[in-house]
């Protein structure tokens, strides 16, 4: 008897439709999983065996399953067919009716003894699910709030094959899950406070500044300093000053940290903006993407947040060279034989380094034992184009006698956040994209760091003075046409900060002074 179950699979970030094909014929009672199955989804059969055998089952002997899982060029990873397979062995069988087969799709790992454990990705599943009308989806219970993230379509969850073998009978006898996420999701945005506040940071006025205006134009940012002075302390707190995820923004972060395995137990929705730290002896593959079976990377989780990379001059120069197409993009693409897959990677960029190799090149307190050479070898880490990316290189200097003990109140991120909510209302009101084969179709919002060139010119009109004066400072300290633009971009948020419709010389010169420290 043959049997068809639904299910899905993921390439990328989004997931395809995938049946589980089972033949039951005359044999010595082996399982064959064939369609390009990894190991994991070979063992299988033992799992799935176990399985049936505790949910009171008794499989027919003399008898063989082949399991097609279609499309059969595609690789399939992971145990998450588990429970597709096991439906369908039972119902070519016999044991099980096959009505209700067609309505549902399914995703799960079986334990020997039945029970029913989470799997990754099951959210894009949820998505496809949905997009070719099945009326509903059975998952492991811990995946019921992802999924449920899903409007329209019914989540039933399951914590043992036998509960999913009472669904497959009658869709009546599941429970649908209701999550009501989006709601919670809003109430607890508008409440949260963060708990890492710039108020904890004495001193370093310029560097806040600079990072309050990181913030509200998405600027990239190198922070140099001495050891000691704050850098990681100032990159830490930056997530508490960025706008508030929106309900979408969460969607498609969940859907990215579900591909990745990253939810935990129970999680539902990524309620808080990423804040990624990977350490400098990271591979390229953790950085950027990739692996034997191509997971998201350090960049790409880092999406809608904060990426920072602290001793940014002890990551190898190829390790960097490979941020400069994502910062541009703001995606990554990894390509392979037989596929590529593209990543989102629309991330804040936060470097943070010493000065030197011992740190106190230029100190005022601590003498600098670096010879030149040493120094020229120390910097030349960092490729010209990638410094190019960077809008924003702040000095962050020593805390003076007086920054370390007076006890004056510092600014706060709730008032920093709050001056940044203003300026990103201002750009989403003016930075309007819209869709090249609607005209008229709005799509949203640019930052004034990720405005097109042409968005630029139509957005961002300065006289003929201020277009002379920064052109002779551009040439004046040797920087490229890309800098220059992106000074116009920096100018346009310092404007937007102070709430002025136009760009004027002081915000310029603010914006040139932040190319000044690694030019």
């Amino acid at each position: 008897m043959f049997s068809r179950v639904l299910s899905g699979g993921l390439i990328g970030v989004d997931s395809y439709k995938l049946e589980v094909e089972v033949d039951c014929c005359g044999g010595i009672g082996q399982i064959q999983v064939v369609g390009l199955p990894d190991a994991a989804v070979k063992e299988s059969q033992e799992r799935v065996r176990s399985a049936i055998k505790a949910c009171g089952f008794f499989l027919p002997p003399a008898k063989k399953w082949i399991v097609n899982l279609a499309p059969a060029d595609t690789k399939k990873e992971g145990p998450s067919y588990d429970l597709p397979i096991a439906i369908g062995i039972l119902a070519s069988c016999g044991l099980i009716p096959i009505t209700n087969l067609g309505k549902l799709w399914m995703i799960g790992e079986l334990g020997l003894d039945g029970a029913v454990r989470a799997v990754p990705g099951v959210l894009p599943l949820a998505i496809s699910c949905r997009q070719h009308g099945a009326e509903g989806i059975i998952v492991p219970d811990a995946n019921a709030e992802e999924a449920a993230l899903v409007e329209g379509l019914k989540v039933y969850p399951v914590s043992h094959l036998h509960q999913a073998v009472l669904i497959t009978e009658a869709l009546q006898n599941g429970f649908v899950f209701d999550g009501n996420l989006k709601e919670c999701f809003i109430r607890e945005a508008s409440n949260a406070i963060p708990f890492l506040n710039f108020a904890d940071v004495k001193g370093q006025r310029n560097a806040k500044r600079a990072l309050e205006i990181a913030a509200a134009g998405r600027h990239n940012v190198l922070m140099i300093g001495p050891p000691g002075s704050g850098k990681s302390m100032l990159a830490e707190r930056m997530p508490s000053i960025m706008p508030p995820l929106e309900f979408e923004e969460a969607i498609e972060l969940t859907k990215l940290y579900s591909v990745a395995g990253l939810l935990t137990s129970g999680q539902g929705l990524v309620k808080t903006r990423p804040f990624r730290s990977p350490h400098h002896s990271s591979s390229i593959a953790g950085l950027v993407g990739g692996g034997k079976s191509p997971k998201p990377g350090e960049i790409s989780l880092s999406h809608l947040g904060v990426l920072f990379l602290d001793e940014l001059t002890e990551f190898s120069r190829s390790h960097l060279d490979n941020l400069r197409q994502p910062l541009e993009s703001h995606k990554v693409t990894i390509s392979r034989a037989l596929h590529s897959l593209t990543y989102p990677a629309s991330f804040l960029f936060i470097g943070a380094c010493n000065p030197c190799p011992c740190g106190y090149r230029g100190d005022n307190v601590k003498y600098c034992v670096c010879t030149p050479g040493q120094a020229d070898r120390y910097w030349s880490r960092l490729s010209g184009p990638l410094l190019d990316r960077i809008d924003i290189q702040v000095a962050v200097r020593r805390l003076s006698e007086t920054d370390l003990t007076e006890d004056h109140s510092a600014t706060t991120s709730e008032e920093m956040r709050r001056r940044v909510l203003h300026a990103v209302h201002k750009q989403m009101v003016r930075n309007v994209t819209e869709d090249p084969k609607q005209k008229g179709k709005r799509l949203g919002f640019a930052f004034n760091g990720q405005m097109s060139s042409r968005m630029l010119r139509n957005l961002c009109p300065i006289s003929d003075d201020l277009r002379r004066f920064l052109a002779h400072a551009v040439t004046a300290q040797g920087l490229s046409a890309r800098a220059y633009d992106r000074i116009l971009r920096l100018a346009r948020t310092i404007a937007d900060l102070a709430d002025r419709e136009h760009i004027i010389k002081s915000d310029l010169a603010e914006a040139l002074r932040f190319r000044e420290v690694a030019a």
